[in-house]
């Protein structure tokens, strides 16, 4: 079995290497709004003639875009003869060559997708709001961004490596050549040294002035000593609820009443911030649009922004980290945050402790260490019901910190909460195991696999010093 993982850090590219960054970057959205464009001609010219196909498909863009980009429409010039007239040389497009040709493949693969999620959208198969049909990328509104799949030579050596020539903080990628890193890169490199992992793609993407990369990587499973003990299906024990709430972010408790964990501190980032949020947002307002001091005042703002999500991200990992290496068997509430967040009063509060986020993170990390996940059903009434006698409390409001029943019993009432949905599950034979139910989308993370195709034969178990290779975040901004 093997696992897809992510390591991200933070490049320090000299000008030379960052305009050619940025010249990549700026080729993927060029084929992305090329692919785009030749979609929306095609189904113009299919409502004319029915016969007339439209490229829809991944495959079908990139064969259409790689026909495209050396046709007279990509590039032409004038050459003119000393003895003759002029004549029109088809060049294409001229400056394919100074770019990774992967740019222009999984540009056209995206827009791929996008169409996909367009359809699957209108016909029901695919899950949450509906999708519309995909934009053009604009200069400065889309974020600049490349992708770059890991090729291997006839040799055997790969095309994207990392620490070349025993530089440890460095990443080689085609045509670009060697980058530096931010970050030291031991353990990865310690996972490919040894076999138990192959690099699949990187991601190459630009915000705030500052470039990072994703390493996404087909990693072998944590080894056992750091895996949960395989329990028996009909093993009911062991089941620990988590509650999350506002004032209090986590309770965990079994079935008996064990409180198991309580974390009160959270960091609170946006409403911290809040004034300076609110300082820097009337700086932008107050500017001329298009003004170079706007320009400003918006970089400004958006870096409060973003070190306001990178603060609520690091808390959120700690803590489920915590959860996972200390619990086997995890109960969360299925919360509809998107429905939460339509109540202006509680909309803010909720958004700055992150449940959504904090359910994915969780369901990934259990799945990679053979726990499990579970969820009751979205209306189970975990907080009005008494963990004692089973009667549901009605008249209980979210003001109520204590829960009272008429039966004598009291409790906490986030306590009682986490003790109800453990019951839950431990009452259970037919549990819904769904990994990321409560996030509310696919988790791409936790993609688990049987190893398949070129160089996955090397990939073994991972040692006891692999632990924790989940998502490496380091010092860059999440």
């Amino acid at each position: 079995m093997s696992r897809h993982t992510t390591f991200r850090y933070r490049l320090d590219p000299t000008v030379e290497q960052a305009a050619a960054l940025a010249r990549h970057a700026g080729a993927a959205r060029f084929a992305f709004n090329q692919c785009l464009g030749i979609v929306k001609t095609a189904l113009t010219q299919h409502e004319g003639d029915p016969e007339h196909a439209v490229p829809w498909t991944r495959f079908d863009l990139i064969n259409t875009f790689n026909r495209w980009k050396k046709t007279e429409a990509a590039g032409r010039v004038f050459a003119a003869g000393s003895n003759g007239p002029a004549e029109i040389v088809v060049t294409g497009l001229a400056w394919r060559k100074q770019v990774s040709q992967q740019v222009f493949e999984e540009a056209a693969s995206d827009c791929g997708r996008a169409l996909a999620a367009f359809s699957n959208s209108r016909n029901g198969k695919r899950r949450g709001p509906r999708v519309g049909f995909p934009r053009f990328k604009s200069k400065k509104g889309a974020t600049a961004s490349f992708r770059l799949r890991n090729k291997y030579g006839t040799g055997g050596s790969p095309s994207i490596r990392v620490g070349d020539n025993e530089i440890p903080r460095s990443v080689t990628l085609p045509i670009i050549g060697m980058l530096a890193l931010c970050e030291d890169t031991r353990r990865l490199r310690r996972l490919l040294a040894s076999g138990r992992a192959k690099i699949l793609s990187v991601t190459v993407t630009e915000k705030l002035g500052r470039w990072s990369i994703s390493v996404t990587c087909e990693a072998a499973d944590l080894h056992s000593a750091h895996q949960h003990r395989r329990r028996d299906s009909e093993d009911r024990e062991g089941w620990v609820g988590v509650d999350r709430g506002l004032s209090t972010f986590v309770v965990a408790a079994t079935a008996d009443g064990s409180e198991t964990d309580r974390i009160d501190s959270q960091p609170r980032p946006l409403a911290v911030g809040l004034r300076q949020l609110r300082k820097l947002s009337k700086a932008v307002t107050r500017k001329e649009k298009g003004s170079r001091n706007r320009e400003r005042a918006v970089a400004r703002l958006a870096r409060h922004h973003h070190r306001v999500a990178n603060v609520r991200r690091h808390f959120l990992h700690q803590v489920t980290n915590r959860l996972v290496k200390t619990h086997d068997r995890l109960v969360i509430e299925n919360l509809h945050v998107a429905g939460m967040l339509r109540n202006r009063r509680l909309a803010r509060a909720i958004s700055d402790v992150g449940w959504g986020e904090f359910a994915r993170l969780l369901a990934y990390k259990q799945q990679w260490r053979g726990g499990e996940v579970v969820t009751p059903d979205r209306w189970y009434p975990s907080s009005k019901r008494c963990s004692a006698c089973g009667t549901i409390n009605t008249a209980l409001t979210l003001s109520d910190r204590q829960f009272v029943c008429g039966c004598g019993f009291r409790a906490d009432r986030d306590l009682n909460a986490a003790i109800n949905l453990a019951e839950w599950a431990a009452a259970r034979q037919d549990v819904s195991r769904s990994p990321d139910l409560p996030a509310g989308g696919r988790v791409i993370k936790a993609r688990r696999r049987e190893g398949a195709g070129r160089h996955s034969s090397g990939v073994g178990g991972t040692g006891p010093v692999d632990a924790g290779t989940d998502t490496h975040t380091a010092a860059l901004p999440v």
